[in-house]
C-alpha cells in the first residue's frame, strides 16, 4: 500500500528529539509536537539523517533529557534501523563504538569523517577521546 503524498525529508534535530524523547503529558505542547514528529517520520518515504543532526540529538538527549549513554545508543540504533532512514551507517557505527566505550558519539563521528576525507590521525585535547580511539585501533593523539 503506497503513501498518499510520499515525501523525502531531512529532519532537524528538534524533530528527532521530539519523536524519541518521553513525554509526560500528551496534551502539552511537547506532547503535541511529539505526536506530530512521530507522524511525520512514520509517513515519510525517505528520512535523510545528517551527521550534525545525530550529534546534536545525542547532546540534547544527554544534557537536557538526562538519558544514559546506553539509552542514547539504543535510540540511535532504533532510529537508524528504520527502513526509510538514510544515513552514513559506517559513521553511525563509529560514533556508537565510542559512545559504547563511555566516550562522546561526536568524537567517533569526527574521527571517522576525518579518515574518510584523508586525515591520518584524530587529534584532541580530550584525553578520554584519544584513549578510546587508540583502544579501538585508530590513530589518535593528544594535541598538547
Amino acid at each position: 500500500m503506497g503513501r498518499e503524498n510520499p515525501v523525502k525529508i531531512t529532519p532537524d534535530t528538534n524533530v528527532l528529539v521530539r519523536a524519541a524523547a518521553a513525554v509526560r503529558d500528551a496534551a502539552s505542547n511537547d506532547g503535541i509536537q511529539a505526536a506530530q514528529a512521530r507522524s511525520l517520520l512514520r509517513d515519510a518515504e525517505l528520512i535523510a539523517i545528517t551527521a550534525p543532526a545525530l550529534c546534536e540529538f545525542v547532546w540534547v538527549l544527554q544534557s537536557v533529557y538526562k538519558y544514559s549513554q546506553s539509552e542514547i545508543g539504543q535510540a540511535i540504533r532504533t532510529l537508524s534501523s528504520v527502513a526509510s532512514v538514510v544515513c552514513d551507517r559506517q559513521m553511525v557505527e563509529a560514533g556508537l563504538r565510542v559512545l559504547d566505550q563511555g566516550g562522546d558519539f561526536a568524537d567517533g563521528v569526527i574521527a571517522f569523517s576525518g579518515v574518510a576525507m584523508g586525515g591520518d590521525m584524530f587529534v584532541s585535547f580530550d584525553r578520554q577521546a584519544v584513549r578510546i580511539l587508540q583502544k579501538a585501533g585508530q590513530e589518535a593523539r593528544l594535541a598538547g
